[in-house]
């Protein structure tokens, strides 16, 4: 007795789990398909915003970018994709400043942690949606980012001077002035006092030849 109804038991069980993927095979029919007849819909095909397909670095309307070679996101890379060297330049006002010379990203090895776009400091990377990176050989899968010519250096503008209070400017003048005729002063008190002393001496000089004699 216990066997027949255990046997109903597991076709009752059968024909519900049966009925539950029928449900869902019948639910999958007539959902609209979402098969993507890629390469023939590629101008039309939405890649979302948050897909990560290659890094790149940010370049502004003037061609620069933000990088300034601190090497961070080189030291934050899990497994070394990111190589950059520096090189220092002198700016048009005289000094000197390190900036980036070469960018090298291999896409092969990169594993999308977004680690360098998170760590950078200035915000100069950042990962596009362009997803169509197949090649024939691996080497070609190492990029240098920085391969715009980089515009020159602007010379930095003068720093305006600082406006004088015309009451200050008036005091240095005076001052200025009164130092000029105090010195003029010295200078014809000592003249006078030497043609006193010349003259003095002429008129001595008389007498001590009459005594002589």
């Amino acid at each position: 007795m216990g066997s027949i109804k255990d046997y109903f038991s597991s076709v009752g069980k059968g024909l519900k789990s049966l009925v539950q993927g029928m449900e869902v095979t019948g639910k999958e029919l007539v959902t609209p398909k979402i098969t993507e007849q890629y390469p023939e819909n590629r101008a039309t095909l939405q890649i979302p915003d948050r897909f990560r397909a290659e890094l790149t670095l940010k370049y502004d309307d003037q061609g620069r970018h933000k990088c300034i070679g601190c090497g961070i996101c080189q030291m934050n890379c899990p497994n070394g994709t990111i190589k950059l060297t520096t090189k220092m330049v002198d700016l048009p006002d005289g000094k000197k400043k390190r900036k980036l010379d070469k960018y090298f990203y291999d896409l092969g090895s990169c594993t999308f942690c977004m680690l360098c776009v998170t760590t950078c400091p200035q915000d100069a990377l950042e990962f596009t949606n362009d997803f169509e990176q197949a090649v024939f050989t691996r080497d070609k899968l190492v990029k240098q980012l920085n391969y715009r010519p980089e515009p020159a250096d602007d010379a930095p503008a003068p720093a305006p001077k600082p406006a004088i209070d015309p009451e200050k400017l008036a005091k240095i003048k005076a001052e200025a002035l009164a130092k000029a005729a105090k010195i003029k002063a010295e200078k014809e008190a000592a003249a006078k006092a030497a043609a006193e002393a010349a003259s003095k001496a002429a008129d001595d000089a008389p007498e001590a030849s009459a005594s002589d004699k």
